[in-house]
């Protein structure tokens, strides 16, 4: 029996509306079934048609068969062959397109689905077949959201570790070298301030990474900030100048649509430093309609991409927000990455 929950509504109480195993087996094999009987019936009428045809007519076979007799025999099953092959062509026709469609299904794009056209039966094996679709996507975006904050969490979790532990510690060993610097005797003095200077670029490092992991810009000055200050980051880190454009007066956008655009954002520009060999980088938010336009375009060499980890990542992010992500890459003209948010959802920031 089950235990009532909050509401006094029992625990067990959202299951009821999933049918059992046996029942949903027993759903899967109908369509299977009536396609069985469909090609029976077919075949049936079609031998029953040829055998009443011989029976009726003149026509009769000798034995052995006459020379003069087989022409007519074959023109007959030629005949049958042909309207069986046309009959059951057009009865599977749209299985056609439901292997069209298994084909180009990925979980990571919204996915097309096929017309429930047709007889009975097969319009219940392309409803099941969309059906199958429409939970595997919504399985996978629950699964790829579980990982991703997952993801986020533990970024946060290091962040803090490398600034609260990690930074500390060489704050206080920079500070000491300092003391050291100041007291040792010339002949020692320069080898001093090597060692200062190399405890204080791993610490600028160590912030970096920091920064880079847990954007807290993002959660304390917005997104526009954010990317500000991302862009200038990567400039800084490149080498390569980037152009900014944000529009005024972007509405308050839900956390979860703000970590999405900048995480996306900070991958685009992450993977035109390692591989576009470009000279400049146009990062751009603007409004489209009722939605939002997040763009990174830069002219390095372009040419054809290999979706990996990073590519794969941005898809599972935009997914999370119902947006869809665009990677266009010319040869020797660049690349850019353009994520669309169709709608907005105002919110507060992520924590």
């Amino acid at each position: 029996m089950d235990k009532p929950g909050a509401g006094g509504k029992p625990v067990g109480m959202g299951l009821s509306s999933v049918p059992p195993a046996a029942t949903r087996d027993a759903r899967a094999k109908r369509p299977i079934r009536a396609l069985f009987a469909r090609l029976f019936v077919i075949n049936g009428t079609l031998f029953a048609a040829g055998t009443l045809i011989l029976a009726l007519s003149p026509a009769t076979v000798s034995s052995p068969p006459l020379w003069t007799e087989i022409p007519v025999l074959v023109v007959g099953l030629v005949l049958i062959l042909a309207v069986n092959g046309a009959l059951v062509r057009a009865s599977l026709a749209p299985l056609d397109s439901l292997t069209s469609v298994m084909q180009r299904a990925d979980l990571m794009r919204d996915g097309p689905r096929l017309a429930e056209a047709g007889s009975g039966d097969l319009r219940d094996v392309v409803r099941n077949f969309n059906g199958m679709l429409d939970r595997l996507e919504a399985e996978h975006t629950a699964s790829s959201a579980h990982t991703l904050a997952a993801q986020e969490g533990e970024r946060q979790r290091i962040a803090r570790e490398l600034h609260d532990e990690i930074g500390q510690s060489l704050t206080v060993a920079l500070l000491a070298l300092k003391r050291v610097v100041d007291r040792a005797p010339e002949e020692f003095r320069e080898d001093a301030e090597t060692a200062q200077q190399a405890v204080r670029t791993s610490l600028e490092d160590v912030r970096q990474v920091a920064h880079r992991l847990r954007p807290g810009v993002l959660a304390d000055l917005g997104l526009q900030s954010a990317l500000a200050s991302l862009g200038s980051e990567f400039s800084r880190s490149s080498g390569i100048p980037v152009t900014r454009e944000v529009d005024a007066g972007l509405p308050e956008l839900d956390g979860d649509i703000e970590l999405v655009l900048y995480r996306v954002a900070q991958e685009g520009l992450t993977n035109v430093a390692r591989h576009a060999r470009a000279s400049h980088v146009e990062l751009s938010l603007r409004r489209a309609g009722d939605g939002l336009e997040l763009r990174i375009a830069d002219d390095g060499r372009g040419g054809p991409i290999t979706e990996g980890a990073g590519v794969r990542g941005m898809r599972e992010r935009a997914s999370l927000i119902g947006a869809r992500l665009t990677v266009i890459s010319r040869e020797r003209v660049g690349t850019e990455v353009l994520l669309v948010v169709p709608e907005l959802r105002g919110g507060g920031h992520a924590n």
